[in-house]
């Protein structure tokens, strides 16, 4: 063979590759080839995915058996989080890549020439809080660890102009923070409504004494207070829902803060095992229930997603406690506030139950930036609260009553006139 030694072509991670055979003197050229450099080019090993959360906040973590350079980029038609990465040999669990939450879809594989992409598609519009590689504590290998939340889709489009102006489409893992990082300024914004009918679908909700379902009072009324809303030319008014669909609690709150809401009112009408009470109650969101039949009502409301056959609960001590940090105290007390003017509001048209603002863990109400509270209409397990629901007089009344409260709440978040 002499001092040229010999070459070999054969296929080698997508490319060719040559092999020689070495003299002595060509040792230290010959090092690139040693099994530690082969190690060194072998792909990428993604070893394990695991998402926690749901559709208004997701945090994904994903596992590989080295330090992984990536690029990172939002796309939209749909929304999407797009990760690219060296070759990479993907082992996940299909079990653990099913979409959940606010991530509609999980695709990934390769790219050719030395790439592989990983492809997030939202839900909806989201935000990247964070996106980082992180080594992993016990030295075994590193992460990417990426936290999402619900937006609206002015903030996603805002998000993909500063990626296009700061980053020239994509984004090193060392520059990892929310995309367009603050707040976004929306001078068009008008003050906005998201009215949300509890229940739906296979989740009809109670049931009156005369056979009314839940489900389709707080359609109509929801539907009605829309219009009355809308028609003061004064507000952006949306429904979670405009038909009998069932919807997640947490797609019911993502939809809330998609539509960047300055208010949520649900709306629900439940029963009671005693027949005499009666009225209508307010709540709003807390860890702690007021009194042991608000949280009754909570844990009842809060089991509404297992009507479609799924169970839904926390993933980890670490979700739930995101959940509670997500209660945020200004919104909190905004939310206290315009559930006080509507108690007024309302005291003043249709009957209320004794002590009528109230409050416990309503899952619906936990948006962090978003004031919420709960309407209970009344009681389905009262012939008298069943009547008036099935009533367009008293519905018209009850819906002019939170029409004002709205205005007053507008007004004073605005610093405007009413309803401004």
């Amino acid at each position: 063979m002499g001092l040229a030694g010999f070459a070999d072509k054969g296929r080698h991670h997508g490319g060719w590759f040559f092999r020689t055979v070495c003299l002595p003197s060509l040792i230290l050229a010959c090092l690139v080839f040693s099994p530690l450099s082969r190690a060194a080019d072998a792909p990428l090993g993604a070893t394990s995915y695991k998402m926690a959360g749901d559709a208004t906040k997701m945090r994904i973590v994903i596992n590989f058996d080295r330090e992984p350079d990536i690029k990172w980029f939002l796309l939209r038609g749909p929304n999407r989080l797009v990760i690219d990465l060296p070759a990479t040999r993907f082992a996940l669990n299909a079990k653990d890549v099913k979409p959940r939450g606010l991530v509609r879809a999980v695709r990934y594989g390769e790219l050719g020439e030395g790439k592989s992409r990983l492809i997030l598609t939202g839900k909806g519009p989201f935000a990247v809080d964070n996106l980082d590689v992180l080594k992993n504590g016990d030295g075994n290998g590193y992460r990417i660890a990426i936290d999402m939340s619900a937006a609206s889709q002015r903030e996603f489009d805002a998000a993909l102009a500063n990626q296009a102006l700061t980053t020239g489409s994509t984004v090193s893992a060392d520059k990892a923070g929310r995309v367009g990082t603050g707040p976004v300024s929306n001078p068009g914004h008008r003050f906005t409504v998201v009215v949300d009918p509890g229940h739906g679908g296979i989740d009809g909700g109670a049931e009156g004494l005369n056979g009314t379902v839940e489900k389709n009072v707080t359609l109509a009324f929801a539907m009605e207070l829309r219009d009355k809303l809308a028609a003061s030319g004064k507000y952006d008014v949306f429904l979670t829902r405009e038909t009998d669909e069932f919807l997640r609690l947490d797609d019911r709150v993502r939809i809330a803060r998609q539509h960047e809401a300055d208010l949520l009112i649900s709306i629900h009408a439940d029963t009671i095992s005693l027949k005499g009470i009666r009225g209508a109650t307010v709540y709003t969101v807390s860890d702690k229930a007021s009194d042991p039949e608000a949280q009754a009502l909570a844990d009842r409301e809060n089991l509404s997603d297992q009507f479609a056959g799924m169970e839904i609960k926390d993933d980890s001590k670490e979700v739930t406690d995101i959940l509670i940090d997500l209660i945020r105290r200004e919104t909190h007390n905004f939310s206290m506030s315009f559930a006080h003017t509507l108690v007024g509001q309302l005291s003043t048209s249709v009957g209320l139950i004794n002590n009528p603002q109230r409050s416990a863990g309503f899952k619906v109400l936990k948006a962090p930036d978003v004031p919420s509270v709960l309407v209970e209409l009344g009681y389905l397990s009262n012939a008298k609260d069943e009547a008036q629901l099935l009533s367009a007089d008293w519905r018209n009344k009850a819906t002019q009553s939170i029409t004002n409260a709205v205005a007053l709440f507008a007004s004073a978040r605005s610093g405007t006139g009413a309803g401004g």
